[in-house]
């Protein structure tokens, strides 16, 4: 019995131990299986080639303009560990993993402790990272539970099985997070102490050496007591792993150490900076940290940033808080100041807002465009006379589109030069009218304007008055193409860059030369804008230079871009969220600082003079008219003519003023202007003293004027109106007032479908609307003038015609 008793239990522990052993064997082989996986999946250094990197820039000079972000806003600079200063390795390694070249991918005994604490308190408890699991980590954060260390333990067996040591712990160094949105130890040097990472000593390294324990709560800014705390950790273990002495920690500790300013490596144009790196291709950057000079003229730059910041200072009671502005070399392309805002750095003003590149209305800017096209086509002359008159055009819905100025004043006869120079709104829509919008806008497109998307009946007419949105960088490359003749030249930004090829597009000409130096020579006549601004005004420099003025809607933007034969600037005024100034336009605006900068680029040597059209001769002209002017003309201007018109200036003398009448020597007494009959309703609303005042003021000694005409005139309704009639619940009367432009002498009798209303020594009266035909008819003395409308009665609300609508920005000078 007994020897049974003890044969059932040695078979028993004979199959406990067979058990156990078939146990132990599928744990171990099924460890070496997991083991081994990782080398089926390695991860090689290759892989992780980081081309998301800072990118170190400098002027033309070669001045430092500093270490900007990469694309993903991230402050990262890759040094090779063979070039990183040998401390901070020391420092890294002591203070993370001080027997990272004795163990594997992980420390057992530690990851062990870790795992059962972990299990016991439901939480990850301790990291017992090794820099290979950290780095396991940096590449693919996940919140700290036990799967996710799990995750990384594979992880971190991936990377040991494709990578030495040595090339995890350059991996490593350069994906340390160092504050903030900084990133490896060369970003982290260079935004800190302004050096690069070899050049680090025994101070600087440890310091940097502490920061990964924390980054967010170890940033040198903000937390430099606590960051002094852990360097005395990070130099005590360097003495214990041998690497430094006590002596040599203590001399570290009790050195000073200068920060660089918050500005976190970035001396000058921000802007610039991050426009020139969001253009280079992903492809092209390299592995290592990149270098760039670029363009910019840092003194230009500091300058052209001081006079925006004491613009906005000045301008602030009338609600301006932005500005942009840009300086361009004329025979190169290269930009060589750039200022997005007055202060990047002033998050709650909107500073990171690039006003350069912002897309906003551009007022009257675009105005010498299309008065180039309209002149290479041959659809104006130099000479030829636009009416600047109350003018209506039907648009879509029977409404009225009436463009006008702001001052809501009208100049009539005017040459193209002068309403060019003066920015006349009327004149400008009557060329975009003859030029077409669709041939405008693909003129536009040509000239770099990538942003006008839209189909042209999305701008209409109001195109030339700015209904569409460009940038500034546009604007001042348009009128680079303008102060080269029509040469298109790219805007460049940095030199000889060894991450980018310059493109190398063969000049083309848009247009022609010979009419865009003529646009040229308008624009630089001080004489013909003096109207508008003036003969003193900012616009006016001690040298030659063409400038244009713009004001968009309700005074949200306004902008001044002008050129010398060596500088294109640009400038642009008005506030970022939208909001309108206070009776800022283009002119009180953006024009001192582009004056400001235009004086200062000139300061040592002056321009020289714009080349004459070419193959263009001057004549001159009876200023009102532009023909051929006559004894009787008052005001004889020189004008360009192209050779082939020059019959039809010898045909064709002046027609606007006769001589009526002789004196005793034979010359005219007495003269009449006779204007054609499209200025019929602009003299009727003119007082008739002040209209012979503005045109006869060069009339020779004793002469005197008479207008030819009928002005007598009714200015509402105007003839063709519709108006619908509402019925209303209250029965309440709807009115209509007929006025005329001025108040006659006479006495008014008002007509109304041959029967008599009323007369009346006043100039308007009110009319209770009714369903109708109606001729409106008006007599005052030998006068008179008669208009048509019509009334309807309304049956659908959402049909309203005869209403005058404004455009869709009326845009001043």
């Amino acid at each position: 019995m007994r020897d049974y008793i003890r044969q059932k239990v040695w078979q028993r522990l004979s199959r406990s131990h067979r058990r156990f052993w078939k146990v132990t064997l599928v744990v171990v082989l099924l460890g070496l299986v997991v083991r081994s996986l990782p080398y089926l999946a390695p991860i090689r250094a290759h892989d992780l080639v980081q081309d998301q990197q800072a990118v170190e820039f400098s002027d033309r000079n070669g001045l430092p303009l500093g270490t900007l972000l990469t694309r993903d806003q991230d402050h990262t600079a890759v040094l090779p560990i063979e070039q990183v200063s040998p401390p901070f390795i020391q420092a890294i390694l002591a203070a993370e993993d001080g027997r990272f070249y004795q163990h594997g991918a992980l420390e057992m005994k530690a990851i062990a402790r870790s795992i059962l604490s972990s299990i016991h308190a439901g939480r990850i408890t301790s990291g017992a990272s090794t820099i290979t699991m950290q780095l396991a980590r940096m590449l693919e954060p996940a919140p700290r539970t036990l799967s996710a260390k799990l995750g990384e333990i594979w992880l971190s067996w991936r990377l040991a099985a494709g990578m030495s040591k040595q090339e995890i712990l350059d991996a490593y160094i350069n994906r340390l997070p160092m504050g903030g949105n900084i990133y490896g130890v060369e970003a982290a040097s260079r935004i800190y102490f302004g050096m690069s990472a070899s050049e680090l000593n025994i101070a600087q390294a440890s310091i940097l050496a502490a920061i990964p324990n924390n980054p967010n709560y170890l940033n040198p800014y903000d937390y430099w007591e606590p960051l002094k705390r852990r360097q005395v950790y990070v130099l005590n273990r360097m003495v214990k792993d041998g690497y430094i002495t006590r002596q040599q920690a203590d001399r570290a500790y009790e050195e000073k150490i200068s920060l660089q300013s918050r500005q976190q490596g970035i001396l000058a144009a921000p802007h610039f900076l991050f426009w020139v790196a969001s253009q280079l291709p992903q492809s092209s950057i390299p592995h290592r940290m990149s270098q760039i000079r670029t363009t910019l003229d840092r003194p230009l730059q500091q300058f052209v940033e001081a006079q925006v910041q004491q613009i906005i200072r000045t301008l602030a009671p009338n609600n301006v808080h932005h500005a942009a502005a840009l300086v361009i070399d004329n025979h190169t392309g290269e930009v060589l100041a750039y200022i997005g805002s007055p202060d990047y750095f002033l998050e709650a003003q909107l500073g990171r807002n690039d006003g350069v590149q912002a897309l906003r209305q551009p007022g009257s800017t675009l105005k010498p465009f299309v008065y180039e096209l309209a002149l290479e086509n041959r659809i104006i002359r130099p000479n030829t006379v636009l009416a600047d008159v109350p003018t209506r055009y039907a648009i879509p819905g029977a409404k009225l589109y009436s463009p006008a100025d702001y001052s809501e004043t009208f100049q009539g006869p005017v040459r193209v030069r002068v309403a060019l120079a003066n920015s006349l709104n009327i004149p400008a829509v009557r060329v975009l009218e003859k030029v077409g919008v669709p041939t405008f806008l693909q003129r536009l497109h040509q000239l770099g304007f990538a942003h006008l998307t839209h189909p042209p009946d999305y701008y209409g007419l109001g195109l030339t008055l700015g209904s569409g949105e460009v940038s500034l960088w546009e604007l001042a490359h348009a009128y680079l193409i303008l102060a080269n003749q029509g040469q298109v030249k790219p805007l460049v930004t940095q030199i000889n860059s060894p991450l980018i090829k310059q493109e190398n597009n063969p000049k083309s000409l848009i247009g022609s030369a010979t009419t865009w130096a003529l646009i040229t020579d308008m624009l630089s006549d001080p004489h013909a804008r003096a109207k508008a601004f003036g003969v003193d005004s900012v616009l006016n420099l001690p040298f030659p230079v063409a400038v244009k003025t713009g004001t968009s809607s309700n005074y949200r933007d306004t902008w001044t871009v002008g050129f010398t034969t060596d500088y294109t600037v640009a400038t642009w005024v008005g506030n970022f969220d939208g909001e309108p100034m206070r009776q800022v336009s283009g002119v009180t605006g953006a024009a001192p600082l582009w004056n400001r900068i235009m004086l200062h680029l000139h300061e040592h040597q002056e321009p020289t003079a714009f080349s004459p059209p070419s193959g263009l001769v001057q004549r001159s002209v009876c200023a009102l008219s532009g023909m051929r002017p006559t004894p009787a003309c008052p005001s004889v201007v020189q004008e360009y003519f192209y050779p082939e018109d020059l019959g039809e200036y010898e045909r064709h003398p002046d027609t606007f003023y006769q001589g009526v009448s002789s004196g005793s020597d034979g010359q005219p007494s007495q003269y009449r202007l006779n204007l054609p009959e499209e200025y019929n309703e602009w003299l009727a609303m003119q007082p008739r003293e002040a209209t012979l005042s503005s045109v006869s003021h060069t009339l020779p000694e004793g002469g005197k004027l008479s207008l030819s005409g009928n002005h007598l005139k009714i200015v509402s309704p105007r003839q063709g109106d519709s108006f619908l009639l509402y019925p209303t619940e209250s029965g309440a009367v709807q009115r209509l007032e007929f006025k005329l432009a001025a108040t006659p002498t006479q006495p008014v009798e008002w007509w109304l479908n041959g029967e008599k209303l009323a007369m009346d020594s006043s100039n308007s009266l009110f009319w209770q609307l009714r369903p109708g035909n109606w001729t409106l008819e008006v007599r005052s003395g030998d006068m008179s003038n008669r208009v048509s409308f019509q009334v309807q009665l309304a049956e659908n609300r959402a049909t309203r015609r005869g209403f005058l609508i404004a455009p869709q920005g009326n845009h001043q000078r």
